[in-house]
């Protein structure tokens, strides 16, 4: 998992200076993401169990709130879901220390809990990202950027983050 994260945080540095990130890579590598999280998950369900069933609650919401972004990502735009927010890096460094805590240990409680915490404020932040947006864009790093591009101001665009 760490290198998973690690070559994801540099895929996409690496083709922005190469100036090879299109928009239909930037999709790509959010379904990518996507189902090597799911897997992930999947993996630490399969050893850990007790961990998923007594957490089963706050799992359900996080998982509610990204279903409901892909939802409202399709219907709105038929795109899914590529805003590449900087919250949502900061989450993700989260989702990776809680599997490996769970994975290793079968129990996560600062951690998780604070995991949890940061999914739930980043998933509503893409959820108002989506209904602020005009257009479906990719790499929009904030809630308060959608509202620039709404306004049709021009973004700065940060090359290691969303360039």
């Amino acid at each position: 998992m760490i290198w998973a994260i690690v070559s994801d945080i540099f895929d996409g540095i690496i083709a922005r200076e190469l100036n090879v990130s299109t928009q239909r890579l930037r999709r790509l590598d959010s379904s990518v993401d996507q189902i090597f999280w799911i897997l992930s998950l999947v993996g630490a369900f399969i050893l850990c169990r007790d961990f998923f069933k007594i957490h089963l609650i706050k799992i359900a919401i996080i998982l509610i709130l990204e279903g409901l972004a892909y939802l409202i990502s399709f219907i709105k735009f038929k795109k899914e879901v590529a805003t590449h927010a900087i919250l949502s890096k900061f989450w993700t460094l989260t989702i990776v220390g809680t599997l490996i805590q769970v994975i290793l240990t079968c129990d996560s409680a600062v951690i998780f809990n604070t995991c949890f915490y940061l999914g739930v404020i980043s998933r509503i932040e893409i959820i108002s990202i989506l209904l602020i947006l005009k257009v479906w864009t990719n790499d929009v790093p904030s809630f308060y950027h959608a509202i620039l591009l709404r306004k049709g101001i021009e973004i700065k665009r940060n090359k290691l983050f969303n360039g």
